[in-house]
């Protein structure tokens, strides 16, 4: 199943995903997508130790907003779905957001639980897979939070936990680049998660397979690709092998800063947080003894569009 399954061509929808480290737009007319973007504004810039959003991240969001809404005018979108997950569900302070983006964008963002979250993760991600390849265990590691979903056609389970690349990177990984020991202590942190991940939902050990979600994910297979330019056809449904992501893992944590940016794949913006998002993803390969990860592109946003052409 598409995005389009059991719909034509109509007046498009859009959805907005404001997370903790990205905020995307997608926008469909049913049949396929008409315009896909993403913008990389750190809504959950020190959000794990303050427990507020920043004025500076909050207008960072507002000025993407502007953009996106000039995008949707401009295909005459009709219906929006906006959500917020992990950084504002953490704050304090999120209504100054959400009045913000319901001012510019025409709805208020809807702050989705863990598991509301997953079950969109899952229904994206899932939606051109033969369920008869499952169960499949749907990773999507975000800046806040890292979502676990698994089933076949439809999730038997899902657990959310406080893992995600921001939090790793403003918790653990100081040093540039990180120590041994930071690294050590971060890993150990994720192996404890995906203990409690496994004992509240058992059936993630019995996972055919293994789908990855989000920038960190896309990230990891675009280094390892060497892609000079992003490109999405390359990306999405590529199989990244254990191997590969541990020797990503390996070269990215063992660089400074200065130097990891030049690995082609990585975008300018990730640099500083992509050791703590590969962490994760390696920590779960490892966990879990997953041979190799089935990257998609296809994510809560394409849950968010399904939900309005269904």
């Amino acid at each position: 199943m598409t995005p389009s399954a059991g719909t034509g061509v109509g007046a498009p929808v859009a959805a907005i995903d404001c997370g903790t480290h990205s905020t995307r737009l997608l926008v469909h007319d049913g049949a396929q997508p008409l315009e896909r973007l993403n913008t990389i504004t750190r809504l959950g810039q020190g959000v794990d130790a303050d427990r507020r959003l920043a004025p500076e991240a909050i207008e960072r969001v507002a000025e993407t907003l502007r953009r996106y809404r000039e995008v949707m005018d401009d295909h005459g979108v009709e219906r929006v779905r906006m959500a917020t997950t992990s950084a504002a569900r953490d704050a304090a302070n999120r209504d100054d957001l959400f009045a913000v983006a319901e001012a510019l964008v025409g709805v208020r963002p809807e702050l989705l639980s863990g598991d509301e979250e997953g079950r969109l993760s899952f229904a994206g991600a899932t939606a051109e897979l033969d369920a008869r390849g499952g169960p499949f265990l749907v990773v999507d590691i975000g800046g806040g939070s890292t979502e676990f979903v698994v089933g076949r056609s439809d999730p038997t389970g899902i657990w959310s936990v406080d893992l995600g690349c921001v939090r790793v990177t403003e918790r653990f990984l100081r040093g540039d680049p990180p120590e041994p020991g930071e690294l050590a202590d971060a890993l150990s942190v994720v192996r404890t998660h995906l203990d409690d991940v496994v004992r509240e939902v058992p059936e993630t050990r019995q996972a055919a397979r293994l789908v990855g979600l989000a920038g960190t994910v896309t990230t990891v297979a675009a280094v390892e690709l060497g892609l000079q330019a992003y490109d999405r056809s390359r990306i999405h449904h590529f199989v990244l092998t254990r191997a590969a992501a541990e020797d990503v893992f390996r070269t990215l944590a063992t660089e400074p800063r200065e130097l990891r940016r030049f690995n082609p794949g990585l975008e300018e913006e990730r640099v500083d947080v992509i050791v703590g998002g590969a962490l994760i993803l390696v920590g779960i390969m490892r966990f879990f003894d997953f041979h190799e990860c089935l990257v998609s592109e296809s994510d809560i946003l394409d849950g968010l569009v399904m939900s309005l052409l269904t």
